[in-house]
């Protein structure tokens, strides 16, 4: 009998400690599941005060023990803490909302103030840096919370209140220039810059559709772009058939009004620019220069210049007043081509020489043709004359390019 009680002993025991291992297993495997993060001594978890309660026994021996939080105290969240004393809002300060067992007293601090309970007084609310935005608006329920931007957002601000917001997605029209990041919205370009590529000539240019002044316009085919309508009629009507090609028509001679008009204003433009450079060079009066404007004819400066008297003095050759925009076109890719290729000073070298700024090249430089996009916008400012681009390749000491673009000789010695 006493050797049988013996067995039952020992076995009871192994049982025990076959559990306490398993346990201690499944505290090991499974340390991430408990919430708390403490076990018992028997292995298992320890449980959580939710809100609203106060660790009354702490886990042990056995599990947690919680309480109702008594009046004037709180448990904003569950935890394993105990019950907190409620705040008092500083003199002078209305309370916003009373305290509960669950959520502390609220205080209606400033516009641009939180209350800070720890001190039981109201302090300036925190601003988020460039790159981060508010998940928290700074007020009663506390400071400003602030978050690093994620994938797709961004704040550009440096001190901030604001969420962060959408990043801007280019449109088809559109390139991609800088991706948008945590502290800078996406950089787009609009394509018709051709910054990209150099433009050729392909079938999409001659579209009449895409001619200045009927962009939005749909030509069906060449017979409306040339202003002679296809009449189809339809299910017998031909009266309305006849009133749609006429609008269309109507649309059609008003684009190419507008068109014309567009090209007056702009060799009108570029001939007061011409007039303006020549009368600069050549120190013409205003009355002259009124002259030149007015009736429409040009004096041959350069006539009058040859025609004055010399004295033996050195004077200065004649300056191409051509606008290099009116270059035929296979003058200006030879140019563009000899700027390219990297033999002796280049693009960036002349950019520099007419005026351009280190950060407007590094723009130009991403695109396929640097070269190209340079002087195509440099032709459009005023006073793109041949002279001042030959007197730039000059001073980079590239004869080669001024020989291409066949700019007259300079400093020519009248004796």
């Amino acid at each position: 009998m006493h050797r049988l009680k013996s067995r039952r002993t020992v076995q009871t025991k192994d049982m025990t400690g076959i559990v306490i291992c398993a346990l201690l297993l499944l505290k090991v495997t499974l340390g991430n599941a408990c919430a708390s993060g403490q076990f018992a001594e028997s292995g298992l978890c320890c449980s959580l005060c939710p809100a609203g309660y106060g660790v009354e026994v702490k886990c042990g021996e056995e599990d947690t023990k919680c309480a109702p939080c008594p009046r004037g105290t709180f448990s904003q969240k569950e935890g394993l803490g105990p019950c907190l004393p409620c705040s008092k809002c500083p003199p002078g300060v209305p309370s916003a909302a009373s305290c509960s067992a669950t959520q502390d007293t609220q205080c209606e601090c400033d516009s641009g103030f939180f209350f800070f309970s720890t001190y039981s007084a109201c302090a300036p609310c925190s601003k988020c840096s460039r790159g981060e935005g508010a998940i928290q608006r700074c007020g009663p329920q506390g400071n400003t919370v602030c978050q690093m931007c994620g994938p797709g957002s961004f704040s550009e601000e440096h001190h901030n209140t604001k969420p962060c917001q959408n990043c801007t997605q280019c449109s088809d029209s559109e390139v991609e220039i800088r991706p948008c990041m945590p502290s800078s919205d996406t950089l787009c370009m609009d394509k018709r810059l051709h910054i990209l590529s150099r433009p050729v000539d392909t079938e999409e240019s001659r579209d009449p559709s895409r001619w200045p002044g009927l962009e939005g316009m749909e030509v069906e085919d060449a017979s409306s772009a040339t202003g002679i309508p296809r009449f189809t009629p339809e299910n017998g009507d031909g009266n309305s058939n006849i009133l749609i090609y006429v609008s269309v028509l109507a649309a059609v001679v008003l684009g190419l009004l507008l068109y014309v008009a567009y090209k007056c204003w702009r060799s009108c433009k570029q001939k007061k620019a011409l007039s303006k450079a020549r009368a600069a060079e050549l120190g013409t009066s205003p009355e002259g220069e009124k002259l030149q404007s007015d009736s429409g004819v040009f004096l041959d400066s350069y006539s009058i210049q040859d025609n004055q008297p010399s004295k033996g003095t050195k004077t200065e050759g004649k300056h191409d007043n051509r606008l290099y925009v009116n270059l035929p076109p296979h003058t200006q890719e030879e140019a563009e081509q000899l700027l390219q290729e990297g033999s002796g000073r280049g693009w960036r070298h002349l950019g520099a020489a007419l005026g351009y700024e280190p950060e407007q090249l590094d723009l130009f430089g991403r695109g396929e043709a640097p070269a190209h996009t340079l002087l195509s916008n440099w032709a459009q400012k005023e006073g793109s004359t041949l002279g001042l681009l030959c007197s730039a390749l000059a001073r980079i000491e590239r004869p080669d390019v001024v020989t291409a673009l066949n700019c007259p000789s300079q400093g020519i010695s009248v004796v």
